[in-house]
């Protein structure tokens, strides 16, 4: 491919504008600086680049030493998706606790405590919320990072954290459109497909992007899924008739479009990045994201180079990417100047663990005299892992052990997984009490089988469900936190020793 060098005219730095890109470390290499002279305009962070608030803070002012008015782009949707707390685990519930409460008061002190948090870190784009409404409980990607299955609880939700989030002046970019909760494919690994009925779509699906529009949120990202009833050729990314027929004439919205990370099989692995970039554009979308796994100056110099090369040829009409680039300034102006509510007087740091507590379904399932009798020796705690999906990542840890060991002093854990984990684990907690944590347990049949062990020969067991709980609940008591959130684990604890 021929290389564009000079980064210096229009359409250069036009190209260079509408890339998102992420870079490794927890400082600015000198590439990235490099190119934000040239015109690149946003950044994203993710887990790799984040040790601490103090870090990140000094990280964004060197970005914005260089260009003032950058997009500094995070991955925070709290929960199961963290990259503020991602060694650690959020101090905030996900979505799907939030909308198991349905105080939308509740979602939108977390979310605009969430965005003080990060406009505090200099962060001013949050690729939050997820508005997907999670129809089918199978789906391996979304789960409880949606607000729920219902579109009107989704719908308010949505809202209520976009108001949340930008009154702290971080930009909301609520997704993934055209709605990914009935999928049975992660995008991550391949393309999904959709086929509901348009009927089903548009009363379903878009109920909560409506929602987010009317609220005002200053962006979407598209998702990277097939859905025939809207488009029968190219995912929703790629999709005129999707990105800008639908999205932007039917539905009257005018923010920014961003695509979901180009880098993920479903775009990478059928068009490629470069020619999925320039389809994006040509469709409506404004910014590219890419560098949930490819962060380097390779990767820009070469979507740069591909967005000027299909200018030149006529493939992409430089109209729309100078339209495109003009929406990202767009953007960057709103949050230097977007008014804030930060008064002093925010919901406060605990809550999160406030919503945690809210959100917890509690079964007693004790049999004979008297109910659940609370803890007071350290049990042994089970923890029945399943792979975790690329968005949350494996890195961030999760369950009850920590918080648990914290209020009963030499608790112990292990992790098990397979279909001879229950077997395991029984020989593993000899005598102790033992917590069985659980990931839905509805999707994998060994977890199922693992507790159907536990419980034949301990019927005392206890079992968190941190994920959806779709099961029926079992166990001497049954916890469903909906979420595997730090302070989740931490309010399913203290239910367990009573307090």
């Amino acid at each position: 491919m021929t290389t564009f060098a000079s980064g210096t005219d229009t359409l250069t730095r036009d190209a260079l504008t509408v890339l998102q890109p992420g870079f490794p470390g927890t400082t600015a290499p000198d590439w990235l600086l490099r190119r934000l002279g040239e015109g690149l305009a946003s950044v994203g962070l993710f887990g790799r680049n984040i040790a601490s608030p103090e870090q990140l803070a000094s990280l964004t002012a060197q970005l914005r030493a260089e260009r003032e008015d950058v997009l500094v782009a995070i991955d925070e949707e709290g929960g199961d998706v963290t990259r503020l707390e991602v060694r650690t685990g959020s101090s905030f519930p996900g979505n799907n606790a939030l909308g198991a409460v349905d105080d939308v008061a509740l979602t939108r002190e977390v979310a605009a405590e969430l965005g003080r948090r990060l406009a505090a870190c200099g962060v001013n784009l949050n690729w939050a919320p997820s508005a997907d409404v999670n129809s089918n409980p199978s789906n391996p990607v979304i789960g409880v990072r949606s607000f729920g299955a219902d579109p009107d609880l989704v719908a308010r939700h949505t809202a209520a954290y976009v108001t949340g989030l930008q009154s702290a002046g971080v930009a909301a970019c609520t997704k993934h459109f055209p709605g990914h909760g009935d999928t049975a494919v992660d995008s991550h690994h391949a393309l999904p497909r959709i086929d509901a009925r348009a009927a089903v779509l548009a009363a379903r699906e878009l109920t909560p992007f409506r929602a987010a529009i009317d609220t005002g949120t200053r962006a979407l990202m598209t998702a990277h899924i097939l859905v025939p009833a809207l488009d029968p050729d190219h995912p929703a990314t790629l999709s005129r008739r999707i990105l800008t027929e639908l999205l932007r004439g039917e539905l009257g919205y005018d923010g920014l479009i961003v695509t979901d990370g180009m880098e993920m099989q479903a775009i990478a692995g059928t068009y490629g990045i470069e020619r999925g970039s320039v389809l994006a554009l040509a469709a409506g979308a404004d910014a590219i994201c890419v560098g949930g796994g490819l962060a380097d100056d390779e990767t820009v110099r070469r979507l740069r180079d591909a967005l000027v090369l299909a200018v030149r040829s006529g493939e992409l009409p430089e109209s729309r990417l100078a339209d495109a680039a003009e929406r990202v300034r767009a953007l960057a102006r709103w949050t230097r100047t977007a008014a804030t509510t930060e008064t002093g007087s925010h919901a406060g740091d605990d809550v999160g663990l406030r919503a945690a507590r809210r959100a917890l379904g509690v079964t007693d399932g004790s049999t004979g005299a008297g109910s659940f009798t609370p803890l007071t020796e350290a049990p042994y705690v089970v923890a029945l892992t399943p792979v975790a999906n690329i968005a949350v990542g494996d890195e961030t840890p999760w369950g009850v052990a920590a918080e648990l060991a914290r209020l009963l002093p030499g608790t112990e854990t292990g992790s098990y997984a397979g279909d001879d984990a229950g077997t395991a684990a029984l020989a593993a907690a000899g005598p102790r009490r033992i917590v069985a944590v659980v990931r839905d347990e509805h999707r994998h049949p060994w977890m199922a089988a693992a507790l159907d062990t536990l419980l034949a020969a301990r019927p005392d067991t206890v079992i968190v469900e941190m994920g959806l709980p779709q099961a029926t609940p079992r166990g001497a008591l049954h916890i469903a936190t909906h979420g595997a959130a730090r302070v989740c684990g931490r309010a399913a604890a203290e239910v367990i020793v009573g307090r």
